[in-house]
Protein backbone atom coordinates (compact mmCIF):
# COMPACT_ATOMS: atom_id res chain seq x y z
CA UNK A 1 0.00 0.00 0.00
CA UNK A 2 1.66 3.15 -0.77
CA UNK A 3 -0.02 4.99 2.59
CA UNK A 4 2.70 2.61 4.00
CA UNK A 5 5.99 3.96 2.44
CA UNK A 6 8.01 5.12 5.50
CA UNK A 7 11.13 5.84 3.17
CA UNK A 8 13.05 4.01 0.42
CA UNK A 9 15.36 1.52 1.57
CA UNK A 10 17.67 2.10 -1.43
CA UNK A 11 18.27 5.38 -0.07
CA UNK A 12 21.60 5.12 1.99
CA UNK A 13 22.62 8.62 2.35
CA UNK A 14 19.55 9.02 4.56
CA UNK A 15 21.28 9.75 7.17
CA UNK A 16 24.02 12.71 8.41
CA UNK A 17 26.58 13.93 5.52
CA UNK A 18 29.78 11.90 5.27
CA UNK A 19 32.34 13.30 7.77
CA UNK A 20 29.41 14.14 9.72
CA UNK A 21 28.46 13.11 12.83
CA UNK A 22 26.27 10.10 13.36
CA UNK A 23 22.48 11.02 14.34
CA UNK A 24 22.02 10.04 18.07
CA UNK A 25 19.12 10.26 20.70
CA UNK A 26 21.29 11.44 23.51
CA UNK A 27 25.29 11.94 24.05
CA UNK A 28 26.86 9.16 24.00
CA UNK A 29 30.61 8.81 24.87
CA UNK A 30 30.96 5.52 23.13
CA UNK A 31 30.32 6.97 19.79
CA UNK A 32 31.78 10.22 20.24
CA UNK A 33 35.11 8.37 20.79
CA UNK A 34 34.97 6.56 17.61
CA UNK A 35 38.02 7.37 14.69
CA UNK A 36 36.60 8.25 11.50
CA UNK A 37 36.44 4.22 10.54
CA UNK A 38 34.31 3.44 13.46
CA UNK A 39 31.93 6.37 12.50
CA UNK A 40 32.08 4.61 8.94
CA UNK A 41 31.24 1.26 10.35
CA UNK A 42 28.45 3.38 12.97
CA UNK A 43 27.18 4.40 9.98
CA UNK A 44 26.83 1.26 8.26
CA UNK A 45 24.78 -0.47 10.86
CA UNK A 46 22.68 2.50 11.39
CA UNK A 47 21.81 2.45 7.80
CA UNK A 48 21.83 -1.53 7.44
CA UNK A 49 18.76 -1.45 10.47
CA UNK A 50 17.39 1.62 9.02
CA UNK A 51 16.63 -0.61 5.78
CA UNK A 52 16.04 -3.93 7.22
CA UNK A 53 13.21 -1.88 9.63
CA UNK A 54 11.76 0.41 6.51
CA UNK A 55 11.21 -3.40 4.02
CA UNK A 56 9.12 -4.62 7.02
CA UNK A 57 7.35 -1.74 7.34
CA UNK A 58 6.88 -1.61 3.61
CA UNK A 59 6.34 -5.69 2.88
CA UNK A 60 3.77 -5.60 6.16
CA UNK A 61 1.93 -2.27 6.16
CA UNK A 62 2.61 -1.46 9.11
CA UNK A 63 2.63 2.28 9.48
CA UNK A 64 -0.01 4.56 7.88
CA UNK A 65 -1.10 7.88 7.16
CA UNK A 66 -2.31 9.41 10.86
CA UNK A 67 -1.14 6.19 13.07
CA UNK A 68 -0.34 7.04 16.67
CA UNK A 69 2.41 4.20 17.21
CA UNK A 70 2.27 3.50 20.71
CA UNK A 71 6.38 1.93 21.35
CA UNK A 72 6.75 -0.34 23.98
CA UNK A 73 9.37 0.68 25.90
CA UNK A 74 11.14 -2.06 28.35
CA UNK A 75 14.57 -0.28 28.99
CA UNK A 76 16.08 -3.27 27.08
CA UNK A 77 18.52 -3.34 23.93
CA UNK A 78 15.95 -4.15 21.74
CA UNK A 79 13.03 -1.77 22.44
CA UNK A 80 15.42 1.18 22.89
CA UNK A 81 16.70 0.48 19.13
CA UNK A 82 13.38 0.13 18.13
CA UNK A 83 11.90 4.03 19.76
CA UNK A 84 15.92 4.92 17.97
CA UNK A 85 15.33 3.53 14.54
CA UNK A 86 11.93 4.86 14.04
CA UNK A 87 12.27 7.99 15.31
CA UNK A 88 15.11 8.35 12.96
CA UNK A 89 12.62 6.88 9.68
CA UNK A 90 10.03 9.25 11.06
CA UNK A 91 12.22 12.30 10.38
CA UNK A 92 12.18 11.43 6.22
CA UNK A 93 8.87 10.14 6.14
CA UNK A 94 6.91 10.93 2.88
CA UNK A 95 3.74 10.47 5.38
CA UNK A 96 2.62 11.90 9.00
CA UNK A 97 2.97 9.39 11.92
CA UNK A 98 3.25 10.01 15.53
CA UNK A 99 5.16 8.24 18.40
CA UNK A 100 4.43 7.85 22.34
CA UNK A 101 6.77 5.49 24.35
CA UNK A 102 5.21 3.41 27.03
CA UNK A 103 6.93 1.77 29.60
CA UNK A 104 5.34 -0.69 31.94
CA UNK A 105 6.40 -0.26 35.45
CA UNK A 106 5.19 -3.80 37.38
CA UNK A 107 6.75 -2.74 40.75
CA UNK A 108 10.00 -5.23 40.43
CA UNK A 109 12.08 -4.69 44.07
CA UNK A 110 15.12 -2.89 42.87
CA UNK A 111 13.72 -0.74 39.59
CA UNK A 112 14.92 1.98 38.66
CA UNK A 113 12.28 3.83 38.04
CA UNK A 114 14.10 7.26 37.23
CA UNK A 115 16.07 5.75 34.50
CA UNK A 116 13.40 5.89 31.62
CA UNK A 117 11.53 8.72 32.12
CA UNK A 118 15.06 10.67 32.20
CA UNK A 119 15.97 9.62 29.24
CA UNK A 120 12.65 10.12 27.12
CA UNK A 121 12.66 13.72 28.50
CA UNK A 122 16.62 14.12 27.40
CA UNK A 123 15.15 12.92 23.69
CA UNK A 124 12.20 14.83 24.01
CA UNK A 125 9.71 11.84 23.52
CA UNK A 126 6.25 12.01 24.64
CA UNK A 127 6.22 8.90 26.95
CA UNK A 128 3.77 7.02 29.56
CA UNK A 129 4.81 5.43 32.46
CA UNK A 130 1.96 2.73 33.27
CA UNK A 131 2.15 1.34 37.01
CA UNK A 132 1.09 -2.31 37.57
CA UNK A 133 2.38 -4.05 39.98
CA UNK A 134 1.96 -7.87 37.70
CA UNK A 135 5.12 -8.46 39.59
CA UNK A 136 3.38 -9.55 42.86
CA UNK A 137 0.45 -11.47 41.37
CA UNK A 138 3.38 -13.73 39.15
CA UNK A 139 5.12 -14.54 42.57
CA UNK A 140 2.25 -15.49 44.31
CA UNK A 141 0.18 -17.42 41.43
CA UNK A 142 3.93 -19.24 40.33
CA UNK A 143 4.64 -22.44 41.86
CA UNK A 144 8.05 -22.22 43.51
CA UNK A 145 10.22 -23.57 40.45
CA UNK A 146 8.10 -22.91 37.29
CA UNK A 147 9.13 -20.27 35.16
CA UNK A 148 6.82 -17.21 35.66
CA UNK A 149 6.96 -16.05 31.66
CA UNK A 150 3.88 -17.52 30.07
CA UNK A 151 1.87 -15.04 33.38
CA UNK A 152 3.76 -12.54 33.35
CA UNK A 153 3.62 -12.06 29.34
CA UNK A 154 -0.02 -12.53 29.63
CA UNK A 155 -0.31 -9.67 32.31
CA UNK A 156 1.69 -7.63 30.78
CA UNK A 157 -0.28 -7.78 27.48
CA UNK A 158 -3.41 -6.91 28.99
CA UNK A 159 -2.11 -4.17 30.94
CA UNK A 160 -0.23 -2.75 27.19
CA UNK A 161 -3.31 -3.54 25.18
CA UNK A 162 -5.91 -1.70 27.40
CA UNK A 163 -3.66 1.47 27.98
CA UNK A 164 -3.20 1.72 23.55
CA UNK A 165 -6.74 2.66 23.62
CA UNK A 166 -6.73 4.66 26.30
CA UNK A 167 -4.35 6.99 24.62
CA UNK A 168 -5.56 6.29 20.79
CA UNK A 169 -2.86 4.06 19.69
CA UNK A 170 -3.61 2.76 16.86
CA UNK A 171 -0.46 0.52 16.48
CA UNK A 172 1.64 -1.12 19.36
CA UNK A 173 5.32 -1.58 17.68
CA UNK A 174 7.38 -4.51 19.70
CA UNK A 175 10.97 -5.09 20.11
CA UNK A 176 10.92 -8.49 19.06
CA UNK A 177 14.25 -9.20 16.01
CA UNK A 178 14.59 -12.25 13.84
CA UNK A 179 15.87 -14.41 16.31
CA UNK A 180 13.00 -14.13 18.49
CA UNK A 181 10.79 -15.41 15.68
CA UNK A 182 12.52 -18.38 14.97
CA UNK A 183 13.07 -18.71 18.73
CA UNK A 184 9.58 -18.72 18.92
CA UNK A 185 8.81 -21.06 16.23
CA UNK A 186 11.27 -23.43 17.98
CA UNK A 187 10.01 -22.71 21.46
CA UNK A 188 6.29 -24.08 19.46
CA UNK A 189 7.78 -26.87 17.63
CA UNK A 190 9.62 -28.72 20.60
CA UNK A 191 7.65 -27.88 22.94
CA UNK A 192 3.77 -26.78 21.78
CA UNK A 193 2.76 -29.13 19.18
CA UNK A 194 2.49 -26.58 16.29
CA UNK A 195 4.08 -24.87 13.54
CA UNK A 196 4.11 -21.05 14.31
CA UNK A 197 6.26 -18.14 15.39
CA UNK A 198 5.87 -14.23 15.95
CA UNK A 199 4.29 -12.88 13.06
CA UNK A 200 5.93 -8.88 12.01
CA UNK A 201 1.82 -8.16 12.02
CA UNK A 202 -0.83 -9.14 14.51
CA UNK A 203 -4.52 -8.35 15.12
CA UNK A 204 -4.77 -9.06 18.95
CA UNK A 205 -7.45 -11.70 19.85
CA UNK A 206 -9.99 -9.22 20.76
CA UNK A 207 -9.72 -7.28 17.37
CA UNK A 208 -8.73 -4.02 18.90
CA UNK A 209 -5.27 -3.81 18.83
CA UNK A 210 -2.72 -4.31 15.81
CA UNK A 211 0.74 -5.40 17.14
CA UNK A 212 3.87 -4.44 14.98
CA UNK A 213 7.38 -5.63 14.88
CA UNK A 214 9.17 -3.43 12.82
CA UNK A 215 12.61 -5.16 13.53
CA UNK A 216 11.21 -8.78 12.32
CA UNK A 217 14.03 -8.39 9.83
CA UNK A 218 16.99 -7.33 12.03
CA UNK A 219 19.62 -9.39 13.43
CA UNK A 220 20.30 -9.28 17.37
CA UNK A 221 24.00 -9.25 17.22
CA UNK A 222 23.16 -5.79 15.11
CA UNK A 223 20.39 -4.45 17.46
CA UNK A 224 23.08 -5.42 20.47
CA UNK A 225 26.06 -3.85 18.89
CA UNK A 226 23.64 -0.38 17.82
CA UNK A 227 22.55 -0.19 21.33
CA UNK A 228 26.08 -0.68 22.69
CA UNK A 229 27.65 2.67 20.61
CA UNK A 230 24.32 4.65 21.19
CA UNK A 231 24.68 3.95 25.09
CA UNK A 232 21.33 3.26 25.68
CA UNK A 233 20.67 2.96 29.53
CA UNK A 234 19.66 -0.61 29.74
CA UNK A 235 17.44 -1.83 32.72
CA UNK A 236 18.10 -5.15 32.87
CA UNK A 237 15.38 -7.72 33.58
CA UNK A 238 14.94 -9.44 36.97
CA UNK A 239 11.95 -11.35 36.99
CA UNK A 240 12.35 -13.69 33.59
CA UNK A 241 16.39 -12.81 32.70
CA UNK A 242 17.35 -14.76 35.95
CA UNK A 243 15.04 -17.75 36.18
CA UNK A 244 17.89 -20.90 35.72
CA UNK A 245 17.21 -23.38 32.91
CA UNK A 246 14.65 -21.21 30.54
CA UNK A 247 13.02 -22.81 27.55
CA UNK A 248 13.77 -20.14 25.26
CA UNK A 249 17.52 -19.58 27.00
CA UNK A 250 18.16 -23.52 25.61
CA UNK A 251 16.37 -22.68 22.24
CA UNK A 252 18.71 -19.03 21.71
CA UNK A 253 21.94 -21.23 22.78
CA UNK A 254 21.18 -24.12 19.99
CA UNK A 255 20.54 -21.11 17.54
CA UNK A 256 23.81 -19.63 18.65
CA UNK A 257 25.27 -22.98 17.90
CA UNK A 258 24.23 -23.61 14.54
CA UNK A 259 24.60 -20.00 13.60
CA UNK A 260 28.32 -20.56 14.34
CA UNK A 261 28.84 -24.00 12.97
CA UNK A 262 26.53 -22.69 9.72
CA UNK A 263 27.31 -19.37 8.92
CA UNK A 264 23.65 -18.02 7.14
CA UNK A 265 21.60 -20.89 8.66
CA UNK A 266 19.16 -18.42 10.61
CA UNK A 267 18.65 -16.16 7.57
CA UNK A 268 17.96 -19.08 5.29
CA UNK A 269 15.69 -20.57 8.33
CA UNK A 270 13.83 -17.27 8.47
CA UNK A 271 13.40 -17.04 5.19
CA UNK A 272 11.29 -20.08 5.45
CA UNK A 273 9.04 -18.26 7.70
CA UNK A 274 8.28 -15.92 5.23
CA UNK A 275 7.80 -19.42 2.52
CA UNK A 276 5.19 -21.70 4.13
CA UNK A 277 3.76 -23.84 1.00
CA UNK A 278 0.43 -25.13 2.89
CA UNK A 279 0.10 -28.14 0.20
CA UNK A 280 3.52 -29.04 1.71
CA UNK A 281 2.57 -29.51 5.36
CA UNK A 282 -0.58 -31.73 7.07
CA UNK A 283 -2.70 -28.87 8.33
CA UNK A 284 -6.41 -29.63 7.17
CA UNK A 285 -7.65 -26.37 7.96
CA UNK A 286 -5.05 -24.89 5.84
CA UNK A 287 -5.07 -27.36 2.67
CA UNK A 288 -8.11 -28.85 1.01
CA UNK A 289 -6.46 -32.76 0.99
CA UNK A 290 -10.16 -33.96 0.51
CA UNK A 291 -10.73 -32.27 -2.54
CA UNK A 292 -7.76 -33.49 -4.38
CA UNK A 293 -9.81 -36.03 -6.18
CA UNK A 294 -12.02 -33.35 -7.18
CA UNK A 295 -8.92 -30.92 -8.15
CA UNK A 296 -7.74 -33.61 -10.04
CA UNK A 297 -10.91 -34.10 -12.24
CA UNK A 298 -11.28 -30.39 -13.20
CA UNK A 299 -7.38 -30.16 -14.32
CA UNK A 300 -8.01 -33.94 -16.79
CA UNK A 301 -11.30 -32.08 -17.92
CA UNK A 302 -9.65 -28.77 -19.42
CA UNK A 303 -6.94 -30.99 -20.66
CA UNK A 304 -9.19 -33.34 -22.70
CA UNK A 305 -11.11 -29.50 -23.54
CA UNK A 306 -7.99 -28.22 -24.84
CA UNK A 307 -6.73 -31.56 -26.74
CA UNK A 308 -10.54 -31.19 -28.65
CA UNK A 309 -10.37 -27.61 -29.59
Amino acid sequence: MQDAVIFDPRDTDAEAPAGGSPQQEAPSPLLDALDARGRREFNKLQKRLRRQVGNAIIDYGMIHEGDRVMVCLSGGKDSYTLLSILRSLQRNAPIDFSLVAVNLDQKQPGFPEQVLPEYLESIGVEYHILERDTYSVVKEKTPEGKTTCALCSRLRRGSLYGFAEEIGATKIALGHHREDILETLFLNLFFGGSLKAMPPKLLSDDGKNILIRPLAYCREADIAEFARLMAFPIIPCNLCGSQPNLQRQVVKEMLAEWEKKHPGRLESMFKAVTNVAPSQLADRELFDFAGLEEAQARRQASRIELLNE
